[in-house]
């Protein structure tokens, strides 16, 4: 074959190829905690061509918690938010705001904690009368979790926003916030390291150990008119989470997204995040969320059953 039968060939190519990458659908995506394991995985499936293989296209917004989170999908500046509290979920669709959960982002509370400097006199939360604690943003599940901690610990401790993890950190060391919140990877290598002292985790609250404390939900108007892509959408991010187990180039991936040794990487998998907790096809617990969420003065009354049957409609089953 000639030079010119070559250029032919290779013209036609590079004209398919083009044409694959223009049939890629964009979603535009408000994710909190840039470098958190969970929150990771549609970067992290982005790098590994997964989310091109179902013909998506990923833009991604990173956010400090819930609150932007919430706003940006109500919005429509974003078509997808991702691990944001189920409380402030359910806050924001009983207020009638057009937005629906359609998985499950986390269930258990193995990942978020709360911790102070080594040489806080601070030993448990009992011994934090009149001081600050911290959490991400309004209607994050740390948020639910800081109050509900608060009221179990029997008490007063106020309640304080202090954005992502990184930055919360900063306000701890420099004395800021007397109690600063963390999930990884921010926050465990000071904790192994003696630096800082975990004196309470989301887990302690028995009610949310088998509950879905975070979802990942879209608007109305994505539901309606982009429903093919949220279904593409869901099976690339299902065979993420199974590759990022499974194959330990999903280890080294994250690592590298999160800026972290692959040690630490699988550290964090195997001790915060068992894979049974983010498949996004399990629910448990709504009732309990319903409960907390009413009594922490998210809602102002129980969603009824058409509520409920309305709120849950679009979850992906």
């Amino acid at each position: 074959m000639n030079f010119r039968g070559w250029s032919i060939i290779a013209a036609c190519v590079a004209g398919l190829a083009s044409q694959a990458a223009m049939a890629q659908d964009l979603l535009k995506l408000a994710v909190p905690q840039r470098g958190n394991w969970d929150t990771g995985m549609p970067d992290v499936g982005q790098k590994a061509g997964i989310f091109a293989k179902h013909g998506l296209k990923l833009e991604i917004l990173y956010t400090a918690g819930a609150g932007e989170t919430t706003q940006a999908v109500i919005s429509g500046s974003v078509d997808i938010g991702l691990a944001t509290g189920t409380s402030g979920i359910l806050a924001a669709f009983s207020k009638g705001a057009p937005v629906r959960p359609f998985s499950n982002s986390m269930t258990g509370a193995d990942d978020i904690f709360w911790y102070v400097p080594e040489a806080s006199p601070i030993k448990t939360l009992k011994d934090a009368a009149g001081k600050t604690m911290a959490y991400s943003s309004n209607g994050s599940s740390s948020n639910l979790g800081a109050l509900a901690l608060i009221r179990q610990s029997g008490v007063e401790i106020k309640a304080v926003a202090t954005g992502a993890a990184p930055a919360t950190f900063t306000q701890v060391m420099s004395g800021q916030i007397d109690i600063g919140w963390s999930a990884p990877p921010y926050v465990v290598e000071e904790s192994r390291a003696g630096k800082v002292r975990v004196i309470a985790r989301e887990s302690d609250l028995e009610a949310f150990r088998n509950q879905t404390v975070r979802m990942n939900f879209t608007n109305m108007t994505v539901l309606t008119s982009k429903a093919d892509q949220l279904k593409r959408f869901i099976a690339a991010y299902e065979e993420t989470l199974d590759w990022m187990y499974a194959d330990p180039a999903g280890i080294k991936t994250y690592a590298e997204f999160a800026g972290i040794t692959e040690d630490q990487a699988r550290y964090i998998r195997d001790t915060y995040f068992p894979k049974n907790n983010l498949i996004p096809r399990r629910l448990s617990g709504l009732d309990n969320a319903m409960a907390d969420a009413l009594t922490m003065k998210f809602i102002n009354s129980p969603l009824t059953k058409e509520q409920l049957d309305e709120f849950l409609k679009y979850y992906v089953k």
